[in-house]
């Protein structure tokens, strides 16, 4: 790989003559960039090799990382970084007359996840490599990820996200590594030569097959891979029969079917064929990834089962992987010949399950006849395993019962995912300090109850070299001429920036590389969204996805309130504001898609408003993704954290504002908790109610919403908004959800102390020095979050490697 600026000019002329047959010189944007990607990725293959020759050596513990979504978003930049190769790339490419920026900006985001789940699996990719974890990830390939969100009118359609149009330079196709992946059939049972033989008769037969991304540590010294598997027919799938009688699609209708389980992220499940695509999706590659496993484990050690569990670890990222359990059963009995006791053993020494949801409702259950139908044998074997957890239990004592009933895998026509994934496990882990204790006091209780010691904690962690030093080059400068670049492996190491809180050189410095972040997005908005934001304003910012828990309305209510003391006292005391939003709502969430049109609407109403110049901005960023977010992040004052208390897991986002120096509003919930721990009260804003409150609240069943609302004369007024068609619509859903349904997530409740703290925010931001300094604080005290330090933790704890 190039080391300075002359040897990467002529390995990079090199490339684009093999590539398009003309010089670098003469080659177009998009063909340097993949030029140049082309060249990282073999640089970062080669040194995969050297990883795996190193680790022949050794007879230590693989981790398998199992997880729908892998958000891993542009990689050129922050692999050139990790490979110690950018700086003299970025020179190489000025000489050419190129910005950077504009190469790297090339790079389609993988339509690989949707949110913080993604993004975090994606992060602990990145951190396993750079602290030499032995890991593979496993996930799929979509071809359409989630969607491409576009704001039509100020509603959300989403169109298909054709991120691999141009191809992608990053992946290997693995086709000797391809995996036969069975659906639906019958199961017949059979003796043969003193055990038992289980057939499959009728099944529909497709393959999987893998595509390698390398996975770059910091530094260079390791790389690992992320393995994406795609759908693909088993025979060769054309009927020209068919197409020659005018019959198309019926031509390539086998096709088609096999490639739909790898087309789009979360199909809509609403009806049967939803959640039968869904269903296929999670055993293809459960299956196709615990196939791999086994293949990749007998060529090494031969049918060492003893040893398995010592050299293999399974990790499921959430319950969406949990057919990884039944399968590995199903393969060790059915095809290597071990016994059920034998095979158990097996099992539960080796999978781990970290649970992401508070909410029993979003816990995932498969109705019992589709997963009978679509995976006969996997489904005796889930039959075989509540049988004899049942067995367990006396059920002639009614408490017993009762623990049974919330714990059992098979109950009431469905088949429960996370009860499977707790009976299997090893261990089982929350994400955040807070959503630990609620999933031990209440979501798993029961289970916590019986297995103590499976239950540990391990908080998320992010990127800090993504989000701080690849997102926020000039805020990464700056730590480093300030306390040196040993932060870049060490997040622990920007604890040295808090001797600098009094020094007003450095706070300056601080001050400027905000403003230069804020005046980039500002750049931004006014070419995608052609709305003038004043880089000097206070930016405010909410992004995450949109759902009723994580609580937008709040920020919008806010923004009406603010709006409304402005029009009736245009002296009000309300500071020059710029009010970001952005998030995707699922493709069937109805109250989430009208969230995004009341945000569309009061930014309308706002922007046009020739009262509001100076004074206040209102913007949806539509398709909110990884490279988006690295663009808002480091231009945030105001991190919006604003979930009901006891809802959000964790979250991810807050820890990369924090990173960027933004101050956190947000209530006692998830990772809030700990940054509270760590900042102080005096360096955040806190509002609303605990998650002791909001039970306590929700159990006396007193709450009346609509009462309170209408003894609140600023909320009464935003509520009459929504259905007087003041706003160009009536949001009578969301009228409805607050007034006539419960404001399940107490959002009435909250508003009026969730306003006192967001103006004691703007008035704290008036104040330069002060808000200054609490950025500062918060940097420097961001080190925990990095998701370096989650890995250690998940070493130590999860997967006993340390």
């Amino acid at each position: 790989m190039f080391t300075d600026k002359e040897s990467f000019l002529s390995e990079f002329d090199v490339t684009t003559r093999k590539l398009y047959g003309k010089s670098a010189a003469a080659c177009g944007h998009r063909e340097k960039y993949t030029a140049l990607a082309r060249m990282t990725a073999d640089s970062a293959v080669q040194l995969r090799a050297s990883t795996l020759a190193r680790r022949e050596k050794t007879d230590g513990r693989r981790i398998y990382y199992f997880s729908m979504e892998f958000l891993i978003g542009r990689l050129l930049k922050s692999y050139l970084m990790d490979l110690g190769c950018k700086d003299a790339a970025e020179a190489g490419l000025r000489e050419l007359g190129e910005d950077p920026e504009d190469i790297y900006a090339c790079e389609r985001d993988p339509g690989l996840g949707n949110g913080g789940l993604g993004r975090l699996a994606a992060c602990y990719m990145d951190s396993m490599a750079t602290e030499d974890v032995d890991a593979v990830g496993m996930g799929i390939r979509y071809r359409y990820g989630l969607f491409k969100q576009r704001i039509v009118g100020g509603w959300q359609e989403e169109e298909p996200d054709n991120w691999l149009i141009d191809g992608y330079p990053w992946a290997v196709r693995k086709i000797d590594d391809a995996v036969v992946i069975r659906f639906g059939g019958t199961v017949v049972r059979r003796e043969e030569d003193g055990r038992k033989v289980y057939d499959k008769i009728g099944s529909t037969s497709i393959w999987a097959v893998p595509h390698d991304v390398p996975v770059t540590g910091f530094g260079g010294k390791t790389v690992n891979k992320l393995r994406l598997w795609t759908a693909q027919p088993f025979h060769e799938s054309f009927d020209l029969a068919a197409f020659n009688r005018g019959d198309y699609s019926a031509a390539v209708r086998e096709r088609s079917e096999a490639e739909a389980i790898t087309n789009v992220l979360y199909p809509d499940d609403s009806s049967w064929a939803g959640k039968e695509l869904r269903l296929k999706q999670e055993y293809f590659f459960s299956a196709a990834g615990v196939a791999d496993i086994l293949r990749t484990y007998k060529a090494k050690y031969g049918a060492d089962w003893e040893n398995f569990s010592r050299r293999v670890a399974i990790h499921i990222n959430d319950t969406h992987p949990t057919l990884c359990i039944p399968e590995l059963m199903r393969l060790l009995m059915d095809e290597e010949g071990l016994g059920w006791d034998e095979a158990w053993k097996i099992v539960t020494e080796t999978v781990s399950y970290t649970n992401h949801t508070v909410m029993p409702e979003a816990l995932e259950k498969w109705p019992i006849p589709l997963i009978s139908r679509l995976l006969p044998r996997v489904y005796m074997i889930i039959e075989e395993l509540d049988r004899r957890w049942r067995e367990t239990f006396d059920r002639t004592d009614p408490e017993q019962e009762r623990i049974l009933r919330s714990t059992a895998i098979l109950w009431d026509g469905e088949a429960k995912m996370a009860n499977l994934a707790v009976i299997a496990s090893a261990t089982v882990n929350g994400v955040a300090a807070l959503h630990t204790e609620i999933l031990k006091r209440d979501t798993l209780h029961d289970f916590y109850t019986l297995f103590p010691e499976r239950f540990r904690n391990v908080t998320n962690g992010v990127s800090h070299r993504r989000f701080v030093a690849a997102a926020n080059p000039a805020l990464g400068g700056l730590i480093t001429r300030t306390i040196g670049n040993g932060w870049l492996r060490d997040a622990a190491q920007l604890a040295g920036l808090e001797s600098h809180v009094n020094d007003s050189v450095f706070l300056e410095d601080l001050e400027k590389v905000k403003l230069e972040n804020k005046r980039r997005l500002a750049n931004y908005i006014g070419r995608e969204n052609h709305i003038p934001v004043d880089p000097n304003s206070f930016f405010d910012v909410q992004v995450k996805r949109i759902h009723a828990y994580k609580r937008q309305l709040l920020s919008i209510f806010k923004i009406l309130a603010l709006y409304d003391r402005l029009k009736e006292d245009p002296n009000a005391n309300v500071p020059n504001t710029t009010f970001l939003l952005a998030g995707k709502a699922a493709a069937g969430y109805a109250f989430a898609k009208e969230t995004i049109k009341l945000s569309c609407a009061v930014a309308d109403m706002v922007n046009a408003d020739p009262e509001m110049n100076g004074k206040m901005k209102v913007v949806f960023l539509e398709n909110f993704s990884v490279s988006l977010g690295q663009l808002i992040y480091p231009a945030a004052d105001l991190s919006e954290q604003i979930s009901t208390a006891g809802k959000e897991a964790s979250g991810t986002g807050c820890m990369k504002f924090m990173m960027n120096g933004a101050v956190t509003i947000g209530t006692l919930d998830g990772a809030n908790v700990e940054i509270l721990d760590l900042v102080g009260k005096e360096n955040l804003f806190l509002f609303g109610m605990t998650t002791e409150e909001v039970e306590a609240l929700r159990a006396s069943g007193t709450y009346d919403p609509a009462a309170e609302a209408a003894a609140n004369p600023v909320l009464a007024k935003i509520l009459r908004r929504l259905t007087d068609g003041s706003l160009g619509w009536n949001f009578g859903g969301v009228y409805d959800a607050l007034t006539r349904y419960g404001d399940e997530f107490f959002v009435i409740r909250d508003f009026p102390d969730y306003l006192r703290a967001w103006e004691e925010a703007a008035a704290a931001h008036l104040d330069s020095e002060r808000w200054n300094r609490m950025s500062l604080v918060n940097m420097a005290r961001s080190g925990s979050f990095s998701s370096d330090r989650s890995i250690r933790d998940y070493k130590k704890r999860i997967w006993m490697t340390d």
